[in-house]
């Protein structure tokens, strides 16, 4: 593989930059830093600009085979024996003879023979030379190489392992596009920043690239060259020390006393003095951890099966002793038993998968219930094979796996856990609405108490207010919750409708009811996969109300508790809080991810894939991206489910934004008026509100009396401030749009505050007040360039100011585009000699005629 670019050491390299170019012909930098974390190369990079400016340059490293030899790292510069001190003064004088600045650059020179190093301290003492040097942090550095520092002749520079987010910009480079989160992760966890590790773990093949996304193309495997590493170090080590490694290999951290009653006292002590292990103290204990996660995978690669069961075994045994209660451990407990020689725990193995489903690891999960199960676990480790089957985007399996549950239920409340659970997955997973309601009624009509018909009642409400029954589902949500004794199931699934209701509509109390389904979510194990839908309408409902902070905060909550899921759809809320903020860069990344994710799944995904697809559209269409944005577009369309009615008019929004963006506003305002139609039909304030408003950033002036009545009704500081500022461009009050952008901004939707700034310069413009009218223009360009160069009709009115009207401008950019006046007159529903007309108009007031001349005049490139 070709040398890796330089990333993540700016500082350093100015740093060096500045402490060389402080000195005429001396001082200098030591590189201290461990190994593989990247000093040569930050060396060579340094020296190489030196180079640049003129400077001489020797380049001399030092070796364990040189050092027992007298200045066997300058051995090519003695053209003859001498005595030392002769010696040391003829290499230097051969080295600083010329006329031009010396750089001396000394790779390892902790390394170094004596006489060598002695070389090195007198050029920097005589000022006969720049030094940049690397040593290795905790090797001893001959005497006169560690007086440089010490004695403050040379500065130190401590080079760190890169952070995550330096990994993930290196490995990007290094395959030439971005790269799963999920696989940056794992590359962090296993190389620590060590770019050396790097490069031996990024290797051609072991990475494939899915709808522009790197992910891994299976499991990670170590490296020869690695492994070789590892184990080298690993064999110096004493059997106890051995022991103890491998132990942590298996599972860590663990007691620092467990360890030693495993194998014997000290031997976690000498572990820490040879430098594999690192210990840490907790409350009440010690905990040992291995000092790097490649000892763990390197030992894990080479161990026999039956011992690692073995072992394994053996500390689940002792796990149990030490009374580890708590859910990590025991999670910690039926990994290991599962993967061990000892016979199930049942109840564990039950107790755990339900955890597990609840933090959607819904491999672990069906692992554990399938154990359970072939240990005779019945219908708890069955459903939970069934839910982990549903909930990973596998409906027709998960189907006939609940179908072999409801045989297993011995009572209602097993009856309607399985019969909610199938039905669920009938209706969000597989799309089948009718029979997923006809599984319900019956199941209340078979069901005699009340409370558990509820349960049943619960999830109809939720269904329904899925699909548009938004006053039906809130009247049945609402009295099932509030009904005295009301399980926790039925709390936390009617408060799902609920949610639903309060983020479509735009009334109620939101946040009340997100935070009781959530404690009831905390309660019942075997629905805590409710708490996707839950958090998910939550967070989309508190953006589109424009409480975008929290909305935020909510949304990193959410991702730090399920991490690892795509069908958890943390990483969709955090694409759709990032577009939210007008963070299009950020926002592209992390859908294209999830999309990537998402893809295998199709209808599978719960509606995710869809929902990703529809805001990486408009996030696609706002940067400028179109050809990409239309082959989302296509796809968005074509995973469409049959329970997504709830979300249809924000499919219509993202086909606005395509028509925006190829210069078709008459279109686009179309469509966002097609989109609040839907709204309005469906009882969905909120979404009508968000559709009429996006008209106004288009530019119509007909929508404010509608928003000013929705702004009465709807709650939140969204609603009044579009309101305001569609009344604002009704009257073309540009003061009043100037202070609806700074609602907007303040609110935190730098989307909308640079359309609104960019129609207050146009207002001020036309009425003749250019001081303000550049003030607001650049207020909305330097919006859109903090949400990474954003483009949308309203921006292009300060981008590309020009004398026309805002018919000439539509159809002069769909020219530019290389349409004919015929396709452009289809396009806009208007007589071809109308086309003909305005384009004759435009090109009197630019002074040119040409479809090219007028994209370059707009900065589009004409097809």
């Amino acid at each position: 593989m070709q040398e890796w670019p330089l990333i993540g050491r700016s500082e350093e390299l100015a740093f060096i930059d500045s402490v060389v170019r402080r000195h005429d012909r001396a001082g200098g930098v030591v590189l201290a830093g461990g190994a593989g974390v990247g000093k040569t190369r930050l060396a060579r990079e340094a020296v190489g600009l030196d180079r640049r400016r003129g400077a001489l340059v020797w380049w001399v490293t030092g070796t364990e085979c040189a050092r027992g030899v007298p200045l066997g790292a300058f051995a090519e510069l003695l053209p003859e024996p001498g005595d030392p001190h002769t010696l040391v003064h003829r290499v230097v004088d051969r080295i600083a003879g010329g006329r031009e600045p010396v750089v001396v650059a000394v790779d390892d020179a902790h390394l170094l023979d004596d006489v060598s190093a002695l070389v090195v301290n007198q050029l920097v003492l005589q000022r006969q030379a720049t030094v940049v040097a690397t040593v290795r942090t905790g090797e001893r550095a001959p005497d006169a190489i560690a007086a440089l520092w010490k004695e403050e002749h040379l500065e130190r520079l401590e080079i760190q392992p890169l952070s995550e987010p330096e990994t993930e910009a290196l490995v990007a480079a290094a395959l030439g596009g971005h790269v799963e989160g999920a696989t940056v992760r794992r590359l962090w966890r296993l190389s620590k920043g060590n770019v050396l590790f790097l490069r031996q773990l990024v290797v051609p093949g072991a990475f494939r690239n899915d709808g522009g996304v790197w992910r891994s193309a299976g499991e990670l495997e170590m490296p020869p060259m690695l492994t070789d590493m590892v184990n080298a170090r690993i064999l110096t080590l004493s059997d106890d020390v051995r022991a103890v490694v491998d132990l942590l290999a298996l599972s860590e951290p663990l007691p620092v006393d467990l360890l030693d009653a495993a194998v014997e006292r000290g031997a976690v002590e000498r572990a820490e003095d040879a430098g594999v292990v690192s210990v840490e103290s907790g409350e009440d204990r010690w905990d040992a951890r291995l000092a790097h996660p490649l000892f763990g995978e390197v030992r894990r690669a080479g161990m026999g099966r039956l011992r690692a069961r073995r072992l394994r075994g053996e500390i689940a045994v002792a796990l149990a002793d030490k009374d580890f209660r708590h859910s990590g451990g025991q999670v910690r407990r039926a990994v290991l038993l599962l993967e061990s020689d000892l016979a199930a725990d049942v109840a564990l193995f039950v107790q755990v998968g339900e955890h597990a489903l609840g933090l959607s690891d819904f491999r672990l999960a069906e692992r554990l219930g399938r154990a359970a199960v072939a240990a005779g676990g019945g219908f708890g480790a069955q459903a939970i094979v069934a839910f982990a089957a549903m909930w990973s985007g596998q409906p027709e399996v998960a189907d006939d796996e609940l179908a072999a549950l409801t045989s297993l239920a011995e009572n209602d409340g097993q009856l309607v856990r399985v019969t909610v659970t199938r039905a669920t997955n009938l209706a969000y997973m597989i799309g089948r609405l009718d029979q997923a309601r006809s599984i319900l009624d019956d199941g209340v009509h078979r069901v005699a108490d009340p409370l558990l018909r509820d349960t049943m009642r619960a999830l109809r409400a939720m269904i329904d207010s899925s699909t548009g029954r938004l006053d039906a589902a809130r009247t049945v949500a609402t009295q099932v919750v509030a009904t005295n004794g009301a399980a926790d199931a039925t709390v936390l699934i009617g408060s799902c409708a609920l949610v639903v209701w309060a983020a479509t509509t735009g009334r109620g109390d939101l946040a009340t009811y997100a935070a009781q389904g959530t404690a009831a979510c905390e309660r019942v194990a075997e629905f805590a996969n409710f708490r996707s839908p839950l958090i998910t309408q939550y967070v989309s409902g508190l953006i589109w109300a424009g409480h975008l902070d929290l909305a935020d905060a909510e949304a990193a909550r959410y991702r730090r508790a399920v991490e690892g899921s795509p069908l958890a759809g943390a990483g969709y809320l955090t694409g759709l809080v990032l577009l939210a903020r007008g963070r299009l860069d950020a926002a592209r990344l992390e859908l294209r991810e999830v999309c990537a994710e998402l893809a295998p799944l199709g209808s599978s995904g719960g509606g995710f894939y869809y929902a990703a697809l529809t805001a990486w559209t408009q996030c696609l269409a706002l940067r400028g991206d179109l050809g990409d944005a239309r082959r989302t577009q296509v796809e968005m369309r074509r995973r469409r489910p049959p329970i997504a009615l709830f979300h249809e008019p924000f499919e219509h929004l993202a086909d606005a934004w395509v028509a925006a963006a190829e210069g078709n506003v008459s279109a686009a305002i179309a469509l966002a008026h097609d989109a609040a139609a839907i709204a309005r039909r469906l009882g969905q304030h909120m979404h009508t509100v968000i559709a009429l408003h996006t008209a106004t950033r288009f530019g119509d002036r007909n929508v404010a009396p509608e928003l000013a009545e929705l702004a009465t009704q709807v709650e939140g500081p969204r609603a009044a401030a579009a309101a305001a500022h569609a009344a604002a461009l009704a009257a073309d009050d540009a003061a009043a749009l100037t202070a609806a952008a700074a609602a907007f901004e303040r609110m935190g939707d730098r989307l909308c505050a640079a359309d609104v700034a960019a129609q207050a310069a146009d207002s001020f413009s036309r009425h003749g007040r250019n001081g303000s009218a550049n003030i607001a223009a650049a207020r909305a360009l330097r919006l859109a360039a903090e949400c990474g160069g954003a483009q949308s009709p309203a921006l292009s009115l300060v981008a590309n100011p020009l004398p026309l009207s805002d018919r000439e401008r539509e159809i002069i950019t769909l020219a530019a585009q290389g349409l004919t006046n015929r396709e452009i007159a289809e396009r806009l529903t208007v007589s071809r000699r109308t086309v003909e007309g305005h384009l004759y108009r435009a090109s009197r007031k630019l002074g040119v005629a040409s479809r090219h001349e007028f994209a370059a005049i707009l900065g589009r490139d004409a097809k």
